[in-house]
């Protein structure tokens, strides 16, 4: 019953969206708003424009599908058995996207994953409200300041980093020149506000506070119901000529008690690399496969750097992350360090083809007192059938390397191709 609502569903969005694209191109454009569709590659936040095509609320239903191919092999030192993999479809996943222009600069957006590998059944990922004017206070309010100023408040994706905003979201894959997001994949959605700030030559900032739970709850722990997280960002983004556009963010996500923080585990729509790396006798899926977690549940303080150079159609995108933390049970804080680069060059008629590599490293100490890393170089191509539909492979090459002897990732690796296929809109 669950699958037939959950198809239904979908075709009631595609159904709906179709209709909805024969309309005006104004009634699918909504006012700062990150396009979902091939428009939006290489945009991070949503975009701060004065401008207004507001007439009357408007509700634009998109949504997500994805499907991949996998072809992996996965190897241990065979001390611990680990599970075959074989070479099939993975389960395809789907998104239902409702954004909704409600006021003269004040949007909702609300994300629903229809499908996902970790919940076949239908769930809300989360959603905020954004506020570019206050004219539903009164005509002109802080008109100045509103110009420069966005806030948003929700159950949301919070913005730590710049990384998040070119992995796959579930079905939400087109804006990833890739299959598989890094290694230690940071992404959480807690119930916030934050506060940005643009100026008129290319420097911006933000500030944010949430409430640090990936799971909502008012039960009392320690004598309290939580902690809190602390989130900054500043950056520079630029397009200093028709040809060059230069950006850096420095990003910052530091919290003090907290019943359970999710920053590397709290997306549950799961990895793309599925049961890879799994112990032969597992009688559940590892929904994480091909990730790394450091185990920082409590006092974190991550930071992260992101450069990204776009000259012509070549393009490079670096990450730089430093992190922190313990678990509840611990004493002692560790330390996590992962560092990404990737070029992608993008060509062809309005940049619809591209190639690209990346190489991502994660060195930590693990709650063991053991100090390992984690390698991964992935070599990706992709198609721009239409601004809404994308085709993509990617060859994967992932390594473990000073796990203890008898462990299941003792000279752990997995490689093999990966294809994809995406549809958003």
């Amino acid at each position: 019953m669950k699958s037939i609502l959950k198809i239904a569903s979908f075709i009631l969005a595609l159904t709906l969206s179709s209709s909805l694209f024969a309309q005006e191109k104004s009634k699918r454009d909504l006012d700062n708003y990150r396009q979902p569709d091939k428009r939006g590659v290489n945009v991070f936040e949503s975009p701060k424009d004065t401008a207004t095509t507001f007439k009357d609320i408007n509700v634009r239903i998109g949504g997500a599908f994805a499907l991949q191919y996998q072809a992996l092999e996965n190897e241990n030192s065979g001390i611990v058995p680990i599970g075959e993999v074989g070479s099939n479809f993975n389960l395809a996943t789907a998104n239902l996207d409702l954004d909704v222009a409600l006021f003269d600069g004040v949007n909702m957006h609300l994300r629903t994953y229809l499908s996902s590998r970790h919940h076949h059944e239908p769930y809300v990922k989360g959603g905020y409200f954004q506020v570019d004017k206050l004219e539903f206070i009164s005509e002109g309010f802080l008109e100045d300041l509103m110009q420069h100023v966005t806030i948003k408040i929700g159950h949301m994706e919070n913005n730590y980093g710049d990384a998040h905003f070119r992995r796959s979201d579930n079905a939400q894959a087109l804006y990833n020149p890739f299959v598989g997001n890094l290694i230690m994949d940071s992404f959480t959605t807690e119930v916030g506000a934050e506060l940005y700030y643009n100026t008129n030559n290319g420097f911006f900032g933000m500030l944010g506070f949430t409430n640090g739970k990936l799971n909502q709850s008012t039960s009392k722990s320690n004598g309290t119901t939580g902690g809190a997280a602390f989130l900054a960002k500043l950056g520079y983004d630029k397009q200093i000529t028709d040809d060059f556009r230069f950006r850096l963010t420095g990003s910052l996500y530091n919290t003090g008690y907290a019943q359970n923080v999710y920053l590397y585990t709290a997306d549950r729509a799961g990895s793309r690399y599925y049961n890879i790396m799994q112990d032969a006798a597992a009688t559940s899926d590892n929904f994480r496969s091909g990730r790394f977690d450091p185990g920082f549940s409590n006092k974190i303080t991550a930071i992260m750097v992101n450069p990204f150079v776009k000259y012509g159609g070549l393009e490079f995108f670096g990450t730089v992350e430093l992190t922190s933390g313990r678990a509840l049970s611990e004493t002692d804080r560790r330390n996590a360090e992962q560092y990404a680069g990737e070029v992608i060059y993008r060509f062809g008629k309005s940049e619809n083809l591209f190639v690209g590599g990346r190489y991502n490293t994660v060195s930590a100490e693990l709650a063991s007192g053991d100090d390992v890393t984690v390698n991964r170089f992935q070599l990706g191509a992709g198609w721009f059938l239409t601004k809404n539909v994308l085709m993509k492979v990617e060859y994967v090459d992932q390594q473990y390397k000073d796990y203890p002897v008898g462990s299941l990732l003792d000279e752990g690796k997995f490689n093999g191709l990966m294809a994809e296929a995406v549809i958003s809109f």
